[in-house]
């Protein structure tokens, strides 16, 4: 599969960082970000390749939090097979993922049918609404969540379900809250920084 993407090559042996926008969002939203976050590893930002009304998404919905569930396991296969490519190209041995919103839910549904491809996963705001089946490949997995409680599309309880399957599951999760709603707040940087902070990068 082929996306629009943009690019920053890293050092030789550099991990690998993916970046996933919302939807409306562009492969800029996050890139700038994650080289901040990770100096000297290759990041890739790829722009998803669904167009609602004109804003770009990683797959198609019905409704708010009603997603075409065939749609996202075909769009799921084609962004493992990218995130694959990518860290074949870049030869990363280690694969950082982030995403926001629609991103988050792209970059979970990759992590839920192929956990072997990202090592620690960001998922800002994600709305997963349905019940996963077990993944064993999710065991030791870091997996750090950011939330607001007051979140209209991404409902607390649902977040805190997700947050409960994938530690059920055997991952490393952290889960951060703010008060607010669906916006990013600074203190969610600031948890993702506190989260890459122990592991060398």
């Amino acid at each position: 599969m082929t996306y629009i993407a943009k690019r920053s090559e890293g050092a030789p042996g550099a991990p690998l960082a993916l970046t996933f926008h919302g939807t409306g969002g562009t492969e800029d939203q996050f890139h700038g970000l994650a080289g901040e976050l990770f100096p000297g590893a290759h990041v890739v930002s790829p722009r998803g390749d669904v167009s609602e009304r004109g804003a770009a998404r990683f797959f198609r919905r019905t409704g708010e939090g009603v997603y075409d569930m065939e749609d996202l396991a075909q769009r799921t296969r084609a962004m493992a097979g990218f995130i694959r490519d990518e860290a074949a190209r870049t030869g990363a041995e280690r694969v950082i993922g982030m995403g926001y919103s629609n991103g988050a839910n792209i970059l979970a549904s990759v992590a839920l049918e192929s956990p072997d491809l990202v090592d620690d996963v960001v998922l800002m705001h994600p709305l997963i609404p349905w019940q996963p089946a077990p993944q064993p490949g999710l065991d030791g997995r870091r997996i750090l969540i950011t939330a607001g409680r007051r979140d209209p599309i991404c409902p607390a309880s649902m977040t805190q379900a997700l947050a409960s399957y994938l530690e059920d599951q055997g991952a490393a999760v952290q889960l951060f809250w703010h008060e607010g709603g669906h916006e990013l707040r600074h203190e969610e940087l600031s948890a993702i920084q506190q989260f890459f902070a122990p592991v060398a990068v």
